[in-house]
């Protein structure tokens, strides 16, 4: 290659070094750099001569030329020449200093190359630096950083320099003025003073081994004095940081004598920076290097620094550290390294220090003191052991700050002590006490706000380690767990340790299990010796509670069940057998428990039996008694507690139960009643329950308690003089009262059943009235406090209760029954209508179902009064998602809440409703409390209807399953049950439809046993609603009509004739129920009892109709009308022209009404194909459209669409919609599916006409009325593979627009001859006469059809094949230009669709598709486009003779079209040239044809247009046989693969060196024709060139290059590297790099 071109290269792209574009920058120097390390020498004196020509060249451009020496030099320092060395030395040291200014991306730019030719030539850059480095005269800023940087890069060749250096350089730091000469300085004596203590520590591998540090002592400190007398005092805050740095480096090469004498004023002169800069990380590194300066040479004036120096050094370790920002995080180590350092020297000076500072309050200081307390525990144990309890007494004041992020700090000095055995010394425990303090925090209040202070600790943060520490403690350090265990238990009962429980047991367990393994003797807790530990039974108490609440304290329920099983011998020995078996299973229930899944009933039940069954196990009554005694006392521990309380009540109950000690007993029950919170509603229930169990052992003494607390100063109001607490003290005997009240209910509940009943009045009843009512004046006035009518309520309830259970066995009448009924009655009534917010409809109603069943029985009048009430009480709430306003008065209820009592009011309604059918079992009866229910059925509330529906149900399936027919009694009111509930089953509530369905299924089975079936009866029809019930559930609105129609048959047949008529009515009105969807179900029902039962309502159908009639025209539900529709049809078929002619003249477009009836005349096979066959006879001879003129500001005319013909598609797309239009559609469906077809191709941007009333234009598409019907029809047929790939490929879409409609109809004639092909002979017989119709359109839609009909072998299978050639050869001088194009498409197709065909057919195709490629008349080259794809389909088939005269012909005709700019010509041009390689193969013409456009093929690979890419893989594939090279042959084979991704830089690369290996002489040719597409339209292919050229290029030997035009590439890569297009720079200046 000749030197001019590298050249020449190497300028362009030197000229190219600032390009805007950072890829292309990056190439050009990536390219800069390739040439450089072919030809360092060429290159680098180009470079060179550069920067000489252009001495005003701008800096970004002199760097980048400068940083690509410094690359070359560094990676081909060997090859590089000496003069060319000395040459760039000489340059980068003139580029370095040309400005005295400092510049510094220039400057340093030349310093790097120095510092790079350094590296190998120390001595000749020493020379030229040197040279600029003269005594007495300031050097360039530069040359110093030069020497600076050299020092490091190469130690060993420079130290020997350094003293010379140095003693040069002392004199000159007096000279410096400027600050920026001063840091330099400094840096480089830093830099300087580094490298020299390298080399001293590596002096084995050091040139010189004789050097000593004493060589530089006298030097350095010489520098060391300017330094720090002068330069340290800077104002400039970048100076002073340096000069520090560069100090602190100086310390260590300083003699001992010196650097003594020089502490003193040092380190207070480096401290004292502390305070004047920002930046604190150079100071303290600095600090830490004079440190260990001076402790490794003794030095004894340093403790007469210490304090200054702690105090300093305490300061930053005080300081924040942010983790975002890493010097503050290196600062911090250093900091804590120079305490490490004096802690070795000054051991007790140093922990004194600390120890005082912790003393501080301040938050930072005290964090700061605690984290180097924790680094001295951890880094110098031995210094620290005798300080320990030191150590341990200062700790304390710490403790008890109040900062959560000292308590963090705490936390950790604790964790470090612990690991260093100081928790086992005197005062450990207190730490211990600290970290379980801390594991017991409550939750931060604050959710959701993000912390300002990024230190924050929450209190989650803070115990959650406290957590771990503990865990650790007690798993890692072994000696603690006699310090743990079993002190830790202490912590277990105070309730300020409550929320520590979970992390104490989990370590109790542990340690517990350990011991226990082990058979340590100190498993055994002495509870005795041990002081501060609770007693067994308050263990045991404060577990059992633990373990009721399982989920809370951050879930302690299982470690406290565990932990109690751990202790089970510690706690009684005769409890471990028993909770060894009992509390496994416990344990398993949690496990598979969430909050939510556990019901708490019943497991506070199964805690309660433990508690019983250990009770009895222990046997020891002094024990059982001791536990009654603390448990009471324990109670006020859970004051902040009450769920928890209230449980610790019934277990107290327990308790009491089996103690023998009644003095004992009535004494706790004394001291329960009396320290009780008789305000809250929780600890009142609790202590009722309890006292209630203790009765179930004690009735006596329990009853007589309860009387004595009635009577003591408790119930009296305490006087005041002007009566202010008067009101006060109301309440709260109010709620004394209240508990009183429920403490008789829960005796009554729990009492011995043999006993109770003789107590219920006189004991029970008469102190619970005598307390409940107030006498004023001698006349009793009822309490309005919801607290005593809530205990009242509950109270009796619970004696009803109670009294049921024993008069099972015998007989009594509860006198006072009716007197409570109606109290309680009132307490509903005075109940806010609209608000559920108190329990006393809830309580009042199971109280009502408890009393019920007991003597006497109420009056008709009661009981309807009483139903009356509650239903409408309960019905008419809210619905439960209703959320209300809060009141003063009152606290609204959490939503959890809400729905609890929502759902507990509800059930009790229901069992007060069965308690009343009970009592009559009778349709009468069951009518008495259904008249109640009936009008919420069809309420317009959701919640309402379904409260109706769900009560109903229960009802009925109550009455049922209680039901005994003793005589044969008429169910009179089935129907008009049957009526109001069977279109419930449709309602959009899922739960209203379900209930519904179970009503019915009910009530027919209700009617089974009166009509006498025996109660083991099952009807398989009445069980089959069973089946039914589970589609309800599904709201797809055909699953329900189905379930409707299915449901009516089973009632049809169960039904007596003389309810049917109540049934109709009944399910008329139902048509306009509030709820659409139970209008349909009426309608459904409607239809299908008709068809059944309609026989026996003759006189009732004309009323019937008129009914319908009105209603069709209100009705919004559209399933609804198409019922109703149906219905009609009866009349329509009786007078079919008529209704046709009305139909028709219908205003368009139709409205619904309309559509129904058009669609209901599709019912009747019949009817049905009359109509069909008058619509294709009109649509046929009827004109589709006319021509109008636009208005007068469009001008032109617009197609029409005629009324009749267009009322007549939309008509029959509304007949063709009924399923049962099925038999005459695909009876008549050749006709039906050309009509619609060429009824559509007329349709397509034709407008609606307008309405001969409005004069408005009628909203209808056209060709899409014709399309849908067509969809229809497809439908009907059953084509559903059709039906589905038109759907797939959105070809409905497609056909109805003009831009479109030939894709969709090409789609429609591809889905019918793949799928519908046995159809195709008789609609093509009908298609055929359209080709020749006057109406282009119609002739464009049907050459369409055929064109894509040919693409499949169908239809020469079907004989047709001749009929459609001779249709295409005509077609294809038909006067429209689409029609003809279609044409082509066809002929072409034959290759697809029969390729057997083809040679049949050759003159005739070979004639159409060069005719076609010549077409003048073809705007858009459409025809031309057809004709190439058809012939290169047509090609692969045809027979070599019958082409073979024609191809270098054919070859000539598509090479201009290879560049043509439009992407489908490009395509299809290329693909043909593929085709026809195989008629070409053999031949040298053809050959030579291949080599002419194979360049362009190449570069055809990148080109923009997946599909001409794939064209070209395509056409390399089959033409690389004729190439003439079996290793291209196999490139193009192997590679070029269109699912295969192509690598096109690798290709084209192994391509180059194969024609360049077969085909040298073509070389000239190739490179000419890869030129003139430097040029290309698109950026891709240019680039694409570029790249072949540098591959060309960089594989091409040298006695290849003459057959090249290296100018003409040279110019033409220069003007790419122009390029407005970056990839394509970013290619040409990577083709450039491969000049060499």
């Amino acid at each position: 290659m000749d030197e001019t071109d590298v050249e020449q290269v190497t300028l362009a792209l030197l000229d190219a070094a600032t390009d805007k574009d950072s890829e292309v920058q990056e190439q050009v120097r990536k390219s800069m750099l390739t040439l450089g390390k072919q030809q360092p020498d060429r290159v680098l004196a180009m470079c060179q001569d550069y920067l000489l020509k252009h001495p005003k060249l701008v800096v970004s451009h002199r760097v980048v030329i400068l940083q690509t020496i410094e690359l070359i030099v560094g990676c081909r320092i060997e090859e590089i020449s000496s003069p060319r060395i000395k040459s760039i030395i000489s340059l980068a040291s003139d580029e370095m200093t040309r400005s005295k200014e400092v510049v510094p991306d220039w400057q340093q730019a030349a310093s790097n190359i120095l510092v790079a030719v350094g590296n190998k030539y120390i001595n000749d850059i020493m020379e030229e630096i040197l040279c600029k480095f003269q005594p007495g005269l300031l050097p360039h800023f530069f040359v110093v950083q030069t020497l600076a940087n050299l020092s490091d890069s190469n130690v060993y060749g420079m130290v020997p320099f350094l003293n010379a250096i140095l003693g040069t350089m002392l004199p000159m730091l007096s000279m410096a003025k400027q600050d920026n000469m001063k840091w330099v300085f400094s840096s480089a004596l830093c830099h300087f003073s580094n490298s020299i203590l390298e080399y001293l520590a590596n002096l084995d591998k050091a040139p010189d081994p004789t050097v000593r540090k004493d060589t530089f002592s006298s030097e350095i400190f010489a520098a060391f004095d300017i330094l720090f007398s002068n330069w340290l005092q800077s104002r400039e805050s970048k100076l002073r940081l340096t000069v520090a740095e560069a100090v602190g480096s100086m310390c260590h090469l300083m003699a001992s004598d010196k650097l003594e004498e020089q502490i003193p004023k040092l380190l207070p002169a480096i401290l004292s920076l502390y305070k004047k800069n920002n930046e604190h990380y150079v100071i303290s590194k600095s600090l830490c290097l004079m440190l260990d300066a001076s402790v490794s040479m003794g030095s004894r004036v340093l403790e007469t620094q210490l304090d200054g120096l702690l105090l300093a050094l305490h300061l930053q370790v005080c300081a924040p550290v942010e983790y975002s920002n890493p010097p503050t995080v290196k600062n911090h180590n250093e900091v804590l390294r120079c305490f490490s350092l004096l802690a070795n020297s000054f051991p007790d000076r140093l922990v004194m220090f600390v120890l005082q500072k912790l003393e501080n309050s301040n938050e930072r200081n005290r964090m700061g003191s605690l984290v180097v307390l924790r680094h001295l525990i951890n880094s110098t144990t031995s210094t620290m052991e005798s300080k320990k309890l030191l150590i341990l007494a200062s700790i304390r004041q710490p403790m008890a700050d109040q900062s959560n992020k000292v308590k963090k700090c705490v936390v950790q000095v604790i964790s470090a002590m612990a690991h260093h055995g100081y928790l086992e010394l005197e005062g450990g425990e207190l730490l211990v006490r600290f970290i379980v303090q801390h594991c017991a925090l409550p939750d931060t209040h604050a959710r959701g706000h993000r912390p300002t202070d990024p230190e924050e600790v929450t209190n989650e943060a803070l115990r959650s380690m406290c957590d771990n520490t503990l865990h650790l403690l007690t798993t890692t350090v072994g000696r603690l767990a006699d310090v743990l265990w079993p002190k830790l238990l202490y912590y277990l009962t105070p309730s300020q340790y409550s929320n520590a429980t979970t992390p104490l047991c989990r370590s109790l367990i542990v340690l517990g299990n350990k011991k226990k393994m082990n058979q340590e003797s100190s498993f055994n807790i002495d509870f005795t010796q041990e002081v501060n530990l609770p007693s067994p039974q308050i263990l045991m108490v404060r577990l059992l509670v633990n373990a009721a609440f399982p989920f809370s304290g951050r879930g302690h329920g299982a470690p406290s069940l565990s932990l109690l099983q751990i202790l089970s011998i510690n706690i009684h020995p005769k409890t471990e057998p028993l909770w060894e078996k009992d509390i496994p299973p416990l344990l398993s229930t949690l496990e598979e428990s969430t909050t939510e899944s556990l019901d708490k009933k019943p497991w506070e039940e199964k805690l309660l039996m433990l508690l019983s069954k250990t009770l009895a196990a222990v046997e020891d009554d002094k024990w059982v008694c001791q536990l009654a005694a603390e448990a009471t006392r324990y109670l006020s521990t859970y004051n902040n507690a009450l769920e928890e309380k209230s449980f610790l009540y019934r277990c107290l109950g327990v308790t009491l139960q089996q103690c023998f000690n009644k003095e004992l007993v009535k004494k706790q029950l004394q001291e329960i009643l009396f320290a009780a919170q008789h305000y809250d509603a929780v600890e009142r229930e609790g202590v009722a329950m309890g006292v209630g169990l203790c009765a179930n052992s004690h009735l006596e003494g329990t009853l007589a308690k309860l009387e004595e607390f009635g009577k003591s100063d408790a119930f009296k109001k305490s006087p005041s003089i002007f009566n202010i607490l008067k009101e006060r003290n109301d309440v709260e005997v109010e709620k004394v009262k209240s508990t009183l009240i429920l403490c008789y209910g829960q005796v009554a509940l729990n009492a011995p059943r043999e006993k109770i009943l003789t107590r219920i009045d006189q004991d029970i009843l008469r102190c619970i009235s005598k307390h409940f009512n107030t006498k004023v004046l001698g006349i009793k006035v009822e309490t309005k406090d919801l607290t005593m009518k809530l205990s009242l309520i509950q109270s009796v309830g619970l004696i009803a209760k109670a009294i049921s259970e024993c008069v099972k066995k015998q007989g009594y009448v509860f006198s006072r029954k009716q007197e409570l009924i109606t109290v309680m009655l009132d307490f509903i009534k005075a109940e806010p209508a609209d608000l559920l917010r108190t329990p006393v409809r809830h309580l009042v109603m199971t109280t009502f179902a408890n009393l019920m069943p007991l003597d006497p029985a109420l009056s008709e009048n009661e009981s309807f009064d009483l139903l009356k009430v509650c239903v409408n009480g309960v019905f008419s709430l809210p619905s439960e998602s209703h959320t209300p306003e809060k009141t003063k008065e009152e606290e609204t209820l959490d939503p959890k809440q809400r729905k609890a009592l929502y759902k507990d009011t509800l059930a009790a309604l229901q069992e007060l409703l069965k308690s009343v059918l009970v009592k009559d079992p009778t349709p009468d009866g069951l009518q008495s409390v259904f008249k109640h229910i009936e009008s919420w059925l069809s309420s317009g509330q959701d919640h309402e209807r379904e409260r109706a529906v769900t009560v109903t149900a229960h009802m009925l399936a109550f009455y049922l399953d209680k039901l005994t027919v003793k005589n044969m009694v008429s169910f009179h009111n089935l129907g008009a049950l049957l009526g109001r509930l069977s279109p419930r089953c449709s309602d959009p509530h899922p739960a209203v439809r379900t209930a519904a369905m179970d009503c019915i299924h009910s009530l027919l089975y209700i009617q089974l046993r009166y009509e006498g079936f025996s109660l083991d009866y099952k009807d398989e029809g009445v069980d089959s609603l069973l089946v039914l019930k589970d589609r309800l559930d599904s709201p797809d609105p055909s699953v329900l009509y189905r379930t409707c129609s299915d449901l009516t048959k089973v009632m049809s047949k169960r039904l007596p004739q003389e309810q049917l008529t109540t049934l109709v009515f009944m399910l008329f009105e139902g048509l306009v129920d509030s709820q659409p969807n139970c209008c349909r179900a009426s309608s459904v029902i409607l239809n299908t009892l008709l068809k059944s039962r309609g026989g026996g309502l003759q006189e009732l159908v004309p009323e019937m109709l008129e009914v319908l009639h009105v209603r069709l025209q209100n009705i919004t539900e559209e399933q609804v009308r198409v019922a109703v529709g149906q219905t009609v049809l009866i009349l329509a078929s009786q007078h079919l022209q008529a209704v046709i002619n009305a139909l028709v003249n219908k205003p368009l477009p139709y409205d619904s009404w309309t559509g129904e009836m058009w669609m209901a005349l599709g019912a009747d096979p019949l009817v049905a194909s009359q109509i069909l066959g008058m619509v294709i006879e009109k649509l046929l001879i009827m004109a589709p459209y006319v021509d109008q003129r636009g208005s007068m500001m469009r001008g032109g005319t617009k197609k029409v669409a005629t009324s009749q013909p267009l009322a007549m598609t939309c008509g029959l797309k509304e007949l063709l919609l009924n399923g049962q239009s099925q038999e005459p559609a695909v009876g008549m469906f050749p006709q039906l599916f050309s009509c619609l077809t060429v009824r559509l191709g007329a349709s397509v941007g034709v407008s609606a006409p307008k309405d001969n009333h409005t004069k408005q234009t009628a909203s209808v598409h056209v060709a899409g009325v014709a399309a849908d019907a067509l969809r229809i029809l497809l439908a009907r047929a059953q084509l559903d593979e059709v039906m589905k790939r038109l759907d797939e490929d959105e070809a409905w879409v497609a056909i109805r627009e003009p831009n479109s409609h030939i894709t969709g109809v090409t789609l429609l004639a591809r889905a019918m001859a793949k799928h519908a092909g046995p159809r195709l002979p008789s609609i093509v017989e009908c298609l055929c006469p359209s080709l020749n119709n006057i109406y282009e359109c119609q002739r464009i839609t049907v050459t369409a059809f055929f064109s894509e009909l040919l693409n499949h072998h169908v239809v020469t299978e079907l004989m047709l094949i001749d009929v459609l050639m001779n249709n295409m050869m005509e077609r294809i001088s038909d006067p429209c230009c689409t029609v003809r194009m279609l044409a082509v498409r066809g002929l072409g197709n034959i290759a697809v669709g029969s390729p057997e065909k083809v040679n049949k057919y050759a003159k005739e195709l070979l004639a159409a598709m060069s005719s076609g490629m010549e077409e003048r008349d073809d705007p858009g080259k459409l025809i031309t486009l057809e004709a190439m794809s058809g012939l290169s389909k047509v090609l692969v088939y045809l027979d070599k003779k019958n082409v073979q005269m024609l191809v270098v012909y054919i070859f000539m005709k598509i090479k201009p079209f290879l560049e043509s700019e439009n992407d489908e010509i490009r395509c299809a041009s290329i693909h043909l040239m593929g085709n026809l390689s195989k008629f070409g193969s053999g031949e040298q013409v053809f050959k030579d044809q291949i080599h002419n456009v194979l360049v362009s093929l190449l570069l055809h690979l990148v080109d923009p247009n997946p599909q001409v890419v794939k064209a070209c893989k395509f056409s390399m594939r089959v033409c690389a046989p004729v190439v003439g090279s079996e290793q291209i042959t196999a490139m193009f084979q192997n590679h070029l693969h269109d699912e295969k991704s192509l690598h096109y830089g690798e290709f084209i690369n192994d391509l180059t060196k194969y024609l360049i290996q077969d085909f040298p002489g073509m070389l000239n040719f190739y490179h000419i024709s890869v030129i003139q597409f430097f040029k290309s339209t698109w950026a891709e292919v240019r680039a694409g060139a570029a790249m072949f050229i540098g591959f060309l290029l960089g594989n091409l030997q040298e006695e290849h290059f003459s057959h090249l035009n290296m100018g003409t590439i040279t110019k033409g890569l220069v003007m790419l590297l122009q390029d407005p297009d970056p990839v394509v720079r970013v290619k040409a200046a990577e083709a450039m790099g491969r000049f060499h």
